[in-house]
């Protein structure tokens, strides 16, 4: 079992809902689920979640962390690859 947590990284909305996920992920999913956060829409200009934050957010919770962007396919092979590892 998977989760991945998914944030777009030119909206700051959706990364500040991450720590809310998790804390409902801790609820209700077993403690062995391999969880991963990714940063998602990195292909576009307008970033404003840079990638120290994301990096930041996925070490305090002991995630694994990816940047990509799924209009373009970058990082996404190696995103579920690491997962189903």
């Amino acid at each position: 079992m998977g989760i991945v947590l998914v944030y777009d990284c030119t909206e700051e909305q959706t990364f500040a809902n991450i720590s809310n996920w998790l804390k409902q992920i801790d609820q209700h999913a077993s403690d062995t689920v391999t969880k991963v956060l990714v940063a998602n829409k990195t292909d576009l200009p307008n970033r404003v979640i840079s990638t120290a934050d994301g990096e930041a957010l996925a070490n305090e919770h002991g995630l694994a962390f990816f940047e990509t962007s799924a209009k373009n396919g970058t990082n996404i092979n190696e995103l579920f690859y690491a997962l189903a590892k």
